[in-house]
């Protein structure tokens, strides 16, 4: 792989308009929702509102997302099939747009369901939710490789949708806590809780659809789409940068989603107030609507490669702050959350306008190489492998917090009892929230250094 695209600069460096970036960006509002209420509060309604143990709460967070390994890259298959047949993806993304109602019904356990057909039910919702979002999600992160633009513009397409993403995340970690009924959440909190933000996703996707439209409009790449299939699978999967790059995201993604996950029980068991989780979403999630044009201009400087392994080192070390706990002091724990925040913004922004440079990279090497069309090895097919591989970090995160718990003793209950912990309980606590995030993000650092496409990438778009 020796270049990005070789074209000339007037069919790759077209400079995309506000408003439909805007709008583009205006359906990462919905899929925010998707990807942080279930993060934030799944595990904790699980295993403090429905009575569910802990191991047996992480496996019912974990299969749905195994799942997800085969369907993601099926869906990006047919995102590929789609974008060949009929010159767009619109008719994925409306398919997708049913997200809101398998959202709602995640919350919506029957009042005498609790421990493992609780379990049950929200597995089975998560399942047809992780399907829908999918749909959605697939064709909309490929739209990038399907525009006819360069290395910084595809930064700037995804800054944009970086920050709409954030302020979906932001509003929605701040909402559904309170929506649940904060101190006092019980299971009708939870109901209306996915009702309301139910109808905010809808509205938010369909923009979206009406906004990706506007933009394959004005900059459309004319090249034509691969069919995807097992040989597009097949291609991606043998591609080394990718490799790398998708290894490294799935590090950062399980490290990220843990975090999200132990949010709440960080404050209850270590800070010992239920009203600090909305502060430590707001200090992890907020930054990121001021920093992200940062980021950009961090990464026009110095290369996206350089930039993320910043972000990651930065996140690595805030979270060895937070596994010191209570005797470090409540402002010096909320302003390692916001290094967090601040890391986290690069890692979304970073890697999401990386995945487009290798995509664009595999083409030009495939055409130049004569052995297929430029744009044949399929833009949804390469795009469904990563969202496989953020849906299964978003799986694993959970888990392995979960997990942590279970081996610390932690005693589940249903909403209302409070009862007391084990000290190994609230240990598991306090270093499943702070060491693990650590050693698992400097994980990261190691496999994102074997990625190197970075350098040519900046020289030849």
């Amino acid at each position: 792989m020796t270049g990005l695209d070789r074209r000339p600069a007037a069919a790759t460096d077209a400079t995309l308009p506000r408003g439909p970036l805007a709008g583009f960006a205006a359906g990462s509002l919905g899929m925010g929702v998707w990807v942080t209420v279930p993060g934030l509060l799944l595990l904790y309604f699980l295993t403090d509102v429905l009575a569910v143990d802990p191991w047996l709460a992480g496996i019912a967070l974990l299969l749905p997302k195994a799942a997800d390994v085969v369907l993601h890259p099926w869906v990006g298959h047919r995102a590929d099939v789609e974008q060949t047949r009929r010159g767009d993806r619109r008719r994925l993304l409306l398919v997708g747009c049913a997200l809101p109602l398998a959202f709602a019904g995640l919350f919506a356990v029957p009042g005498g369901l609790t421990g493992a057909p609780a379990a049950a039910w929200v597995a089975v919702f998560f399942v047809v939710g992780n399907l829908l979002f999918a749909a959605y999600q697939v064709p909309y992160l490929a739209t990038p490789a399907d525009l006819r633009i360069g290395y910084d513009e595809r930064t700037r397409l995804m800054a944009f949708r970086m920050v709409v993403l954030t302020l979906g995340i932001l509003v929605s970690g701040l909402l559904a806590p309170l929506l649940t009924g904060g101190d006092t959440a019980t299971r009708s909190g939870y109901q209306r809780m996915g009702l309301v933000l139910a109808v905010g996703m809808l509205v938010a996707m369909l923009v979206g659809v009406a906004g990706i439209r506007r933009l394959r409009g004005s900059a459309a790449d004319p090249t034509p789409a691969g069919h995807g299939g097992w040989r597009a699978l097949r291609t991606a999967l043998r591609d080394r940068q990718f490799r790398w790059l998708v290894a490294a995201y799935l590090a950062m993604s399980t490290t990220t989603h843990l975090v999200l996950a132990g949010v709440p029980y960080y404050a209850e068991y270590e800070l010992r107030n239920t009203g600090l989780t909305t502060v430590l979403v707001a200090a992890f999630v907020a930054p990121a609507l001021l920093v992200t044009p940062a980021w950009l201009l961090v990464a026009r400087r110095v290369g996206k490669q350089r930039a993320l392994l910043g972000a990651q080192g930065a996140f690595a070390l805030g979270s060895l702050v937070l596994a010191v706990g209570r005797p470090a002091g409540l402002p010096v724990l909320i302003g390692a959350v916001a290094v967090l925040g601040v890391a986290f913004a690069g890692m979304q922004l970073l890697p999401f306008s990386m995945l487009p440079d290798v995509i664009r990279a595999a083409t030009t090497s495939a055409a130049a190489d004569g052995t297929r069309a430029a744009g044949a090895t399929g833009a949804g097919t390469y795009t469904g492998v990563w969202t496989a591989t953020e849906a299964t970090g978003a799986a694993l995160g959970p888990y392995a917090y979960a997990l942590c718990l279970a081996v610390g003793g932690f005693v589940a209950s249903t909403a209302g009892e409070s009862p007391v912990q084990p000290d190994a309980a609230l240990a598991a606590v306090r270093y499943g929230f702070g060491l693990l995030p650590a050693v698992a993000m400097l994980a990261a650092v190691l496999l994102q250094r074997r990625y190197t496409l970075d350098a040519t990438a900046r020289t030849t778009s």
